[in-house]
């Protein structure tokens, strides 16, 4: 069976053929003008000069050690094949998984079959995705200023514009290095809901050009992290990626990066011990079985029933999905609005958003406080499947039925407001990183990797 169904993860057809032809966002964005990738030197430079070393953020990243180094990949039937987001039906586990031992013994066309998950390495990645916490802390290191030289904000991201999804508040007249901080407190240990692949690698290229005050190994169990605590840099313009090139990769071989598809799938799925297909676990919960739905304080987001394991932040049964994952536990989507927010919550939309979208069925799940689902993937992390869909490094191929000019970039994981399909290993999301698309999707986010011997 084939579904119109973008390859944006979760989001609406409407969004995908009213926005991602228009190029640039119809958003408006008070704090500031869009970057441009002329960009000089000297506007990353201008935080350094007016915020003091003492004055910039500090964060602190606890980072699970994955190891098995040489760990075999294995071939993986791409639910997002066909053109203009057009898939046949995504596997169904236990008996599919879209998992082979390799792309040869996978069934042939029309589905795609991609090799994932080996890397030849240990490596870190980030325990849990980047929290608004931390990425106010970068805002006001990187724009201590507040105009938004490098389009890292817009009106979106506001409580007042959208009450329900906006985590970050903005203000002109603050002091120096003061102008965002986060909209209520429970959004601090949310996960940053608006990212995208450029504001990702500024945010790594702040770490990697940042100073480490402190770096310390633990265990949990079988589980192995380093914690490092970081003072941020307002320099983002070049470090482990170089912004003036839109198609960058690392240019280090040791340092902060935003991982890459087969560190993000082998730390989500493969599992060292061997279980479910292959050595691979169907979710990041679970070597077969959907998990259960989180369920949310309506007022604070935070989960109410970690004891129901497997879990995560996700809608098991999508009413805008014309392909729900068979097997999905009952429940509804988890959702929640600060309940400073009042009686907004359900009226307040963006006035940027186009008509027909600004619809409460259309956004029916809210993200949950990172690692409160309590539910570690093979190596320690959490949240890999659910809560916000989450950039890699990895340049795609230009999907079947598409001729943009901008790169395009895998993203993985599923979202809140989506089924339990898209947190399947099969669900690699493409990315061309649209602003059109980017101010109406509060279910964007990312988490930070390292490699090499970082001290």
């Amino acid at each position: 069976m084939r579904s119109q169904r973008m390859t944006l993860v979760g989001l609406l057809a409407v969004l995908s053929v009213g926005l991602a032809a228009c190029g640039s966002s119809s958003s408006t964005t008070t704090s500031g003008e869009s970057e441009s990738t002329g960009e000089s030197e000297s506007t990353s430079n201008e935080s350094e000069s007016v915020l003091p070393v003492s004055k910039r953020g500090v964060v602190t990243i606890p980072m699970a050690v994955v190891g098995d180094p040489g760990n075999p990949s294995v071939g993986v039937l791409q639910t997002f094949s066909g053109p203009k987001g057009e898939f046949v039906d995504p596997p169904k586990p236990p008996k599919e998984t879209g998992i082979y031992k390799s792309c040869g013994e996978a069934p042939p066309a029309p589905l795609s079959c991609l090799t994932v998950g080996g890397v030849s390495y240990t490596y870190g990645i980030g325990e849990f995705a980047v929290t608004v916490g931390e990425y106010v802390k970068f805002l006001n290191t990187v724009d201590a200023r507040g105009k938004n030289l490098h389009h890292l904000y817009f009106d979106e991201m506001s409580p007042t514009v959208w009450p329900r999804y906006g985590s970050i508040s903005y203000s002109s007249g603050a002091a120096t290095g003061e102008h965002y901080s986060v909209a209520y407190p429970q959004w601090a240990n949310k996960p940053f809901n608006f990212g995208d692949f450029r504001r990702a690698i500024r945010f790594v290229n702040s770490l990697t050009n940042g100073t480490i005050m402190s770096h310390t190994a633990s265990s949990s169990g079988a589980y192995k992290y380093v914690t490092y605590t970081v003072r941020l840099s307002p320099n983002t313009e070049h470090g482990m990626y170089d912004l003036t090139n839109p198609a960058t990769t690392r240019t280090k071989s040791t340092g902060f990066v935003l991982p890459s598809n087969n560190e993000w799938v082998k730390a989500a799925y493969y599992d060292p011990n061997h279980g479910g297909t292959d050595s691979y676990w169907a979710y990041p919960t679970d070597p077969f079985d959907p998990p259960h739905p989180t369920k949310l304080n309506p007022g604070t987001g935070e989960v109410l029933n970690a004891s129901e394991q497997p879990l995560a932040t996700y809608n098991p049964n999508d009413p805008n999905s014309s392909v729900d994952t068979p097997g999905s536990p009952p429940g509804a989507a988890p959702n929640w609005c600060p309940y400073q927010a009042g009686p907004s919550c359900e009226k307040v939309f963006p006035a940027s958003m186009p008509e027909g979208l600004n619809l409460p069925k259309n956004y029916e799940g809210n993200v949950s406080t990172v690692g409160e689902a309590k539910d570690p993937s093979p190596w320690g992390t959490y949240d890999q499947g659910g809560d916000v869909v989450e950039n890699l490094e990895t340049i795609a191929p230009q999907p079947p039925g598409y001729n943009f000019l901008r790169n395009w970039r895998y993203y993985h994981g599923g979202v809140a407001n989506a089924p339990a399909y898209q947190l399947e290993i099969s669900a690699f999301g493409f990315n061309v990183g649209d602003p059109a698309i980017e101010p109406f999707y509060p279910w964007d986010g990312f988490r930070v990797g390292i490699i090499g011997n970082l001290e």
